[in-house]
């Protein structure tokens, strides 16, 4: 779905005239996705005939959802100049290299912590893709023969060659027409907004894309700034409707995971592999140095989440650790001797013999693809394990469904029963909610025309 917005210079009473599916003379701002969903970010601004777009998000979840991935973008991707990307999570960045496949020829423009981990999710993702679909031919439970990938992982590494690190210190000027500024939006390593200054005819309109908005008092990573009021605002509402508990989930993930090493079981954490990962390493470290929890062993079972973690070294500018600390110890500065980074599929198999009770935390977090699928695979199936979910769980997906009761789920063409305890932890989301967003909104210094 594309819906289009003009950009009045100056504003019109009564707000925006909505455009669809025509060209104007106006500068323009057109959603090509996260319409009535929240993955598969993609704006078009367009003023002089110049595009830049914002975010190039993968949809997620469902399977309508996931095959919107193959049907042509709404707009020409040769006909974008520059891309800007808000953070480096799939479903803003999972877009990419089948947008430049597809013809994309301009930058993409990022922070460097950004671009960093792009360099780690975009080729995972190739990776997963590639295995997803070979997996679907020889199992034969695909209606399309062959199976093909929305992009390789080649395809993925080549889409590296066009990011470009921005300078956060001073705007950045585009063209006559475009400059941007990048604001801290919390969230994650590398978040930010991003607000752009559309020139015309002499006059400027300011639109702030909130990305992401991150929350207050985060484990780790510092809380969104509060920029400039833009003349219009684009903002998340992912937990628009909701509030996030307030009670001590330190306890509750203590008392769950020794609850389950007391039934000789394992505890599956699905996790993102960027931000929730370090977020609990950081956590467990706490509990077991305060004698809250046993020392069991924890098992960081992706290498994308291990190398994302080292990265938190490099880029001290948006996390609240102490950077001397970070400097001398590293990874081990997320972990204790219990803790095992397990980086081969060698020591990711050897996990399946396990005999004494564990945690293991592993990508993805929706449970989509990656090795968590194969531990909960093995785990479901038996009533001493837990499956703890500690992020948000997409309509459709692997974990929304576990979490949501159901008996089954269809994992590798067959159904697996769920027999195994299902927590959910619903403290440690990164999105902010609707009380930190109108909390975020209030202090603006004037509200936003749109």
């Amino acid at each position: 779905m594309s819906v289009s917005f003009a950009l009045v210079f100056p504003v019109a009473p009564g707000g925006l005239p909505v455009a669809r599916g025509e060209r104007t003379a106006m500068p323009t701002l057109q959603f090509l996705g996260a319409t009535g969903t929240v993955t598969g970010s993609k704006y078009a601004l367009e003023a002089n005939g110049e595009r830049l777009m914002i975010d190039c998000g993968l949809f997620q979840g469902e399977k309508e959802l996931r095959l919107r991935n193959w049907n042509p973008l709404a707009i020409p991707p040769s006909s974008i100049r520059w891309l800007a990307l808000t953070h480096a999570h799939l479903d803003h960045v999972g877009y990419i290299p089948r947008l430049i496949k597809d013809g994309f020829r301009g930058q993409i423009l990022a922070t460097a912590a950004t671009m960093d981990l792009a360099h780690l999710i975009l080729p995972d993702s190739g990776h997963l893709q590639e295995e997803d679909a070979a997996y679907a031919n020889e199992k034969g439970f695909s209606k399309h023969q062959p199976a093909l990938p929305l992009y390789t992982y080649a395809e993925a590494m080549k889409s590296l060659e066009s990011f470009r690190a921005v300078d956060e210190s001073k705007p950045l000027e585009l063209s006559p027409h475009y400059s941007l500024r990048f604001f801290r939006a919390g969230h994650i390593l590398g978040a930010r907004m991003i607000e752009v200054t559309v020139k015309e005819n002499g006059s400027a309109r300011r639109v702030l894309f909130s990305g992401d908005l991150g929350r207050h008092h985060q484990v780790i990573i510092r809380e969104p700034v509060v920029p400039d009021s833009p003349d219009f605002l684009l903002c998340e509402s992912t937990y628009g409707d909701r509030l996030h508990p307030t009670d001590d989930f330190r306890a509750r993930l203590a008392s769950i995971v020794e609850a389950t090493a007391a039934r000789g079981g394992t505890v599956v954490i699905p996790s993102f592999a960027v931000g929730r990962t370090q977020e609990l390493l950081y956590v467990f470290r706490e509990l077991v140095t305060q004698n809250k929890m046993r020392a069991l062993p924890i098992h960081v079972d992706s290498p994308m989440a291990i190398d994302a973690t080292d990265l938190y070294r490099r880029h001290h500018e948006d996390h609240n650790l102490e950077t001397d600390e970070l400097e001398a110890h590293g990874l081990r500065l997320f972990a204790q001797p219990n803790v095992h980074f397990d980086r081969t599929v060698e020591q990711s198999k050897a996990l399946n013999d396990a005999r004494e009770p564990c945690v293991i935390i592993s990508a993805s977090g929706m449970a989509t693809g990656g090795r968590v699928v194969h531990h909960l695979e093995r785990c479901l199936p038996d009533p001493r394990h837990t499956v703890l979910f500690v992020g948000f769980q997409g309509a459709g997906t692997r974990g929304q469904i576990i979490q949501s009761g159901a008996q089954f789920v269809k994992m590798h063409g067959a159904q697996v029963p769920i027999r195994a305890r299902i927590e959910t932890l619903e403290n440690l989301s990164a999105h902010a909610d609707y009380g930190e967003i109108l909390g975020w909104l209030g202090r603006l210094r004037k509200p936003p025309q749109r």
